[in-house]
């Protein structure tokens, strides 16, 4: 009988750490795919994807590196519509392009950085990235006297490393809530519904000068203003937001 008892005991010490075991496996699991969401999903800190939800501010924020040919009429109804922005100007743009970035600085539009050489910055050392860019803000600061202190990453691309290195030059990293896509889809109809698609306070929507973009634009600032948004700079967007 007190064999039967011992054996039983340790069936159950068996089962009992077979489950141990189980439980272990399964949170290590859980654990493990949080945290690979946590990386693919989750917004690093220091990185703004929007600006203040609570307000009606929202920027059409414009990254330059080419498609300098339409700039000119996009300037024209911007001071038409009376519409103040943020143009994300590369520094080998900038250089090849002086009138133009200071025909956008006079006209009221705040200048902000999208590094050097439109380089994929999640892919680039510490030094490399710094460098991308402290070159693409000394070029804007010689040619303008501005000191810019808004850094998106080209082609969005970043990592932690990207982050902490704006930071440490004083830049805070700009995403964006919506992007148009108009550099691939060349429909001014499909640029114009991204633009405006669930819009609210605080939205930083990512557009760059092409030709679509250019006829969608009377049209997406008609809508934001007949619907009460007031269409402004990244940095009144941000507000005092903390990213």
């Amino acid at each position: 009988m007190k064999k039967i008892r011992l054996k039983v005991f340790y069936f159950r010490k068996h089962i009992v750490n077979l489950c141990i075991a189980g439980i272990i496996c399964v949170l290590g699991v859980v654990a493990l795919w949080g945290g690979v969401t946590a990386i693919t999903t989750s917004t690093v800190a220091g990185v703004y994807y929007n600006g203040d939800t609570s307000s009606n501010n929202l920027s059409l924020m414009i990254n330059v590196y080419w498609g300098t040919e339409y700039l000119d009429d996009m300037l024209e109804i911007m001071e038409e519509k009376n519409v103040k922005t943020t143009f994300f100007v590369g520094g080998t743009w900038a250089v090849l392009n002086e009138d133009m970035l200071q025909k956008i600085y006079d006209a009221g539009h705040e200048i902000a950085n999208h590094g050097y050489n439109h380089k994929d910055h999640n892919k680039l050392s510490e030094e490399d990235n710094m460098t991308e860019i402290s070159n693409t803000h000394t070029i804007v600061k010689e040619l303008l006297g501005v000191e810019m202190n808004l850094f998106a990453p080209p082609s969005g691309a970043y990592n932690k490393i990207t982050v902490s290195s704006a930071s440490n030059l004083g830049y805070k990293t700009i995403m964006w809530t919506r992007d148009t896509i108009d550099w691939r889809d060349k429909d001014a109809d499909l640029i114009y519904q991204r633009a405006i698609k669930n819009a609210k306070g605080g939205d930083l929507i990512l557009m760059h000068p092409t030709e679509k973009t250019l006829e969608a634009l009377p049209k997406i600032i008609d809508y934001f203003q007949s619907n009460g948004f007031n269409l402004t700079t990244v940095t009144q967007t941000l507000g005092n937001v903390v990213a």
